[in-house]
């Protein structure tokens, strides 16, 4: 396999919000950003993430080889055979990533990260199996980011605070109102808009803690701004808009969690969210995001 083939097969321009979910779920869990195991949880999450994009072209060769033949497999550039291999070998190192935080360093929070990065497990394969005319589909994927969430704090924490809760709910509904959106994107239009109310809630969550937490308003500014954006685009419906909806959306994932750790005191992490939005839509030009 060819490392250019991997690299869009793993659509890994959108890691950094994979790592920006990470530092939310560390930070809200109450550890320091400083913390020996952030690094463990930065590779494990990542290999989630790029082991469930390599499954998602494994389980849809079928489909991309009547509708889009020229992504990897259909094109013959890689076999679904070494697909699936190389995707469900990265999901296994990753929950042993887990292991690794959860009993190699005190406080030792032992069985609680592995137990998340299985459920993340089975709901990467779950959704990449079984995502195609599910309506539930935007739930699943959502479920996904949510568990990054939890993983990242159940490794650093054996009881949760609540706002790691609260902030996975609002994740959640922002990836239900994306990735509906992300099941338009290859006929190129919208049937429906009611989804998108599920971005309203992260909107709404933001603006609650700018009340409390006045240096959340300018990341808050950002994100309202960016997802009016991506909306237009959906409204406009030129050629290729919904892609880059779509794309735009998933980098506003870094933007939501840098309103979240900013109104939770964690300005520095908030602002290295922000770097990660710009550098999400940079190598979004290099590789592609969907």
């Amino acid at each position: 396999m060819k490392l250019s083939v991997a690299l869009r097969l793993g659509r890994v321009s959108n890691l950094p919000t994979v790592w920006t979910n990470v530092f939310t779920g560390v930070a809200l869990a109450g550890a320091a950003a400083a913390d020996a195991r952030l690094a463990i949880l930065l590779v494990s999450l990542s290999l989630f993430y790029v082991g469930g994009m390599f499954l998602n072209d494994a389980f849809d060769s079928p489909f991309d080889a009547r509708s889009r033949p020229e992504r990897p497999i259909p094109s013959g550039q890689v076999s679904s055979a070494q697909v699936y291999a190389v995707g469900f070998g990265m999901l296994a190192v990753g929950v042993g990533l887990l292991a690794w935080a959860g009993y190699g360093y005190e406080p030792f929070t032992q069985w609680r990260p592995v137990l998340a990065g299985i459920a993340l497990a089975i709901a990467i394969t779950f959704y990449n199996w079984h995502h195609k005319d599910n309506p539930l589909s935007p739930l699943v994927m959502g479920v996904c980011r949510l568990l990054v969430y939890l993983a990242a704090a159940y490794a650093v924490a054996n009881i949760l605070p609540q706002p790691v809760f609260v902030a996975a709910f609002v994740l959640l509904c922002y990836l239900i109102g994306l990735t509906y959106t992300a099941k338009q994107e290859h006929l190129d239009r919208l049937g429906a808009v009611w989804p998108l109310v599920f971005l309203g809630v992260p909107v709404a969550y933001g603006i609650w803690l700018a009340t409390r937490q006045s240096s959340s308003l300018l990341p808050l500014l950002l994100f309202i701004g960016w997802t009016l954006y991506a909306l237009w685009l959906l409204r406009r419906r030129a050629k290729g808009d919904v892609p880059r909806a779509v794309v735009s959306l998933i980098a506003g994932i870094a933007l939501l969690d840098s309103v979240i750790l900013a109104g939770h005191g964690a300005p520095l992490l908030a602002g290295l969210a922000v770097v990660a939005f710009v550098l999400t839509l940079s190598l979004q030009r290099w590789v592609s995001g969907t």
